[in-house]
């Protein structure tokens, strides 16, 4: 077994790096730009009525991966809805959203721009 208290101060400042790559490589995984399903297929598509300028975000707890005005994001536990209008919170306007690549109601976007 090996004593922490009795390693050299480099010893100690090595594990300290160690723990702290392994950590932020573990969190990039799991929060990486690519939030799509295990088919490979987005979860959720939004087109916003206009672009944005962040390639990635984190919105309402869901890492969403947008290029131009189009983003993506797998699924999450809210609702579509309130996944709705937490982008339209943060980017404006959503022109349509789809689930599973199925838009929703006209009155359920509606309520997400409201």
């Amino acid at each position: 077994m090996i004593d922490t208290l009795s390693l050299p101060r480099t010893g100690k400042f090595a594990i300290l790096v160690s723990a702290l790559v392994y950590t932020g490589a573990t969190f990039g995984i799991a929060s990486g730009a690519a939030p799509v399903n295990a088919a490979g297929a987005p979860y959720y598509t939004a087109t916003l009525a206009a672009p944005v300028a962040a390639d990635t975000a984190v919105v309402g707890g869901v890492a969403w991966a947008c290029e131009g005005n189009t983003c993506v994001a797998g699924k999450a536990a809210a609702r579509p809805l309130r996944v709705c209008r937490s982008l339209n919170r943060k980017f404006g306007e959503v022109a349509t959203f789809k689930v599973q690549g199925e838009p929703i109601a006209d009155d359920e976007l509606a309520k997400c721009n409201g």
